[in-house]
């Protein structure tokens, strides 16, 4: 009959709901909130403006890919880009790997 007493005991140590239980969360709310705005809104920014640039590429734009290569644009499909890199050298490139892009009136 021992038991029944260790039992009690720590089951009156629980903590009950109510106000207790919502300030253990409330770290974790704060760490969210902290990540969401300093990592994931950014990044989130800068995803869109990636695509906002890509849609706007077009014929004649001087771009540079992530793998350093710059070049005009000679042809846009849906995803794939054709870049001239030199006289009558071109590439194809997916249109996701361009990361920088400068119209020719600039």
């Amino acid at each position: 009959m021992t038991i029944a007493p260790v039992a009690v005991a720590f089951a009156a140590d629980a903590p009950s709901g109510g106000i207790g239980g919502m300030m253990s969360f409330a770290p974790i709310i704060v760490l969210f909130a902290i990540f969401y705005f300093l990592m994931i809104r950014p990044q989130q920014k800068r995803a869109k403006a990636h695509k906002e640039m890509l849609s706007k590429t077009a014929k004649g734009d001087f771009v540079v890919t992530t793998g350093g290569l710059h070049g005009r644009v000679f042809g846009v499909s849906e995803n794939v880009v054709t870049v001239e890199i030199a006289d009558n050298v071109r590439v194809k490139v997916e249109k996701s790997a361009i990361s920088k892009r400068k119209v020719k009136g600039e």
